[in-house]
């Protein structure tokens, strides 16, 4: 069984990682390249790098900011923000990304994501999917940095991305973001159904929130605020789930 993942994330705005709470209530954590030099030196297995105001502003991500990041990792990184065809992509992937992550521009024109996968092949193709609950639809698909809801169901679209070429799928409850109250576990029970790897995301506040995740079909659990702030330590959190019986690299 492949070990499971722990992955710190960069949520970063003009330039600085910001962190809020429930996509609210941004505040300045720190800069990129040294939170980055900090996690690969602290045995972080992949770091995500979001510029979540690329959407919204109707840009792609800042190429500059990726090689600055890119240059201080020897993990997996991936990258997202702004992607909206394919040559972005290749933006990103020759300035150090590994994998690319679509979130809104696969939502208005979901041909991207088999656009991605026939390019780069379906390993470098990660799916960002936003949500919050919902009475009528269980969960609602929510897009633009959270900004925008869609009439998508979560359970429809994440089938439906595995269908279009997806590689993985990294999944935030957008209920449980900054909250530290753990992960939403009833949305992983479904969303590990799915027969492509799982990135658990939003609501983080303790190690045992992390073993919950994994215990509950999520295949990575990323994390941000807990690891900026070094509230939890990655060695720590990682050895901990190690004792508790879960495969992890160490």
């Amino acid at each position: 069984m492949p070990a499971k993942r722990v992955v710190p994330c960069l949520d970063v705005k003009q330039g600085r990682v910001v962190k809020g709470v429930q996509f609210q209530g941004l505040r300045d954590i720190g800069h990129p390249v040294e939170l980055a030099r900090r996690y690969d030196a602290d045995g972080a297995d992949e770091l995500v790098f979001l510029d979540i105001a690329a959407s919204l502003e109707q840009r792609g991500t800042r190429e500059s900011w990726v090689r600055e990041v890119a240059h201080e990792l020897s993990i997996p990184f991936t990258v997202g923000g702004g992607v909206a065809k394919v040559e972005d992509a290749r933006s990103l992937l020759r300035a150090g990304a590994d994998k690319v992550a679509v979130n809104s521009a696969a939502s208005l024109r979901p041909a991207l994501v088999t656009e991605l996968a026939d390019a780069f092949g379906r390993q470098c193709v990660v799916a960002a999917v936003d949500v919050k609950r919902d009475a009528e639809l269980g969960w609602r698909v929510y897009l633009k940095g959270g900004t925008e809801p869609t009439e998508r169901s979560a359970k429809d679209w994440l089938w439906e991305l595995n269908q279009l070429g997806a590689g993985e799928i990294l999944l935030t409850s957008m209920d449980r973001d900054g909250t530290g109250d753990g992960f939403d576990l009833d949305l992983l029970d479904w969303a590990s159904e799915l027969p492509i790897p799982l990135i658990a995301s939003g609501g983080a506040g303790n190690e045992r929130h992390f073993l919950d995740a994994l215990h509950h079909g999520a295949d990575a659990v990323l994390a941000a605020t807990l690891f900026h702030e070094n509230l939890l330590p990655i060695p720590r959190l990682k050895a901990y789930l190690a004792d508790h019986g879960l495969s992890i690299r160490i």
